[in-house]
């Protein structure tokens, strides 16, 4: 844990922040004086990065022992709608009450003068999130099993959450989700890149001629995988948490389905930058086709367009990672290790949605 300023991405007053070209991620005096006014603990106050969340920031904060997680944006600016941390939050309760295990939002702040952008705060939770390597109690291969098995079961509780009344049904239009994903992202390719990068064009215009008919709304967490869900700490394999809602609204639950399933490593395949949990690879991990086989004996949905869907979510992956590699490219992301393979690994996201077209 860390005390002091980094003189860059952290610094303790406005005044120091005044000073950077670039605005810094926290500024620690005022946000010790939110945290007193909030009553979030007392003292002095560390703080650590943590996650590999490449977006949105997420930082550990203590006092006097007390523990929780900070989750703001990136620096701005940054497109119109997105990184919205009040609207994050506000789904995040919503959910809870349906009983989907999210953690506990204990303060949200729209107040620009504290960090320059929204935040907001959760009480920490114990657990395991699964990238690299796979925690000691759940590694055997019953558990590797469990693991993959318990994350589709929650996708299927979260996709059962009536949306049809009350405030959840107001998070998002259902009707036309499809074609608004495709629309949005193939503008937002041209205000993310400086590259020509012809094969995402034609994977944008195939999505758009072929969109599937949805088959009943739900919410859709929109980044759904095994790095933003957080899992008990101890056998057997159970999700705790999911994790990361910025991109939560309301559509078609197979998007889930396909970015999950299309961002799930598997023996052979191809790896790209947004395979994040690349365990999956190993013995004991089911494949692809058994997770999707069992989202559709609980649900009841018919799958046999997920490659759309699939094809979809790396055109999405594709285009929110060409903007981070372009504000890379343009000094705003300072430090970043994960911006610059995105040179190469987006042309391999595209190769991967060519892919699941071909099988479609």
């Amino acid at each position: 844990m860390k005390t002091a300023s980094d003189g860059v991405d952290v610094v303790h007053t406005p005044e120091q922040a005044a000073g950077l070209e670039l605005a810094p991620l926290l500024v620690l005096d005022p946000l010790r004086h939110y945290f007193d006014a909030h009553g979030l603990g007392g003292g002095d106050l560390t703080w650590q990065r943590i996650g590999e969340g490449q977006a949105n920031l997420t930082y550990l904060i203590v006092r006097d022992g007390e523990r929780f997680v900070l989750r703001r944006g990136p620096r701005p600016p940054h497109p119109p709608s997105t990184h919205d941390m009040v609207r994050e939050a506000r789904i995040q309760k919503l959910v809870a009450r349906s009983g989907v295990p999210v953690p506990e939002i204990v303060s949200v702040c729209e107040d620009p003068a504290i960090l320059g952008v929204p935040f907001y705060v959760m009480r920490f939770l114990e657990g395991e999130v699964i990238t690299d390597p796979i925690p000691a109690a759940l590694d055997a291969p019953e558990e590797r099993r469990r693991t993959a098995l318990a994350a589709v079961d929650a996708l299927v509780e979260l996709h059962a959450i009536d949306v049809s009344s009350g405030e959840l049904s107001s998070i998002g239009r259902p009707d036309g989700y499809l074609e608004r994903q495709v629309r949005r992202f193939s503008a937002l390719w041209d205000q993310s890149t400086e590259r020509s990068l012809p094969e995402l064009h034609e994977v944008g215009a195939w999505l758009g001629a072929h969109v599937p008919r949805t088959q009943r709304p739900s919410v859709v967490h929109g980044d759904y995988r095994l790095g933003n869900l957080m899992f008990a700490a101890d056998a057997p394999a159970r999700v705790a948490a999911i994790l990361d809602w910025e991109m939560a609204t309301l559509g078609d639950p197979l998007a889930d389905l396909g970015y999950f399933t299309a961002t799930y490593a598997v023996p052979g395949g191809s790896a790209t930058p947004i395979e994040l949990t690349s365990v999956t690879r190993l013995a004991g991990y089911p494949d692809r086709s058994e997770l999707i086989e069992r989202y559709a004996d609980r649900t009841g949905l018919d799958v046999s367009d997920l490659a759309w869907y699939q094809a979809l979510a790396l055109f999405k992956a594709a285009i929110f990672c060409e903007a981070m590699y372009t504000r890379w490219l343009h000094g705003e992301r300072p430090g970043d290790t994960f911006a610059p393979t995105l040179a190469e690994g987006i042309p391999a996201m595209i190769a991967d949605a060519r892919q699941f077209i071909r099988h479609a």
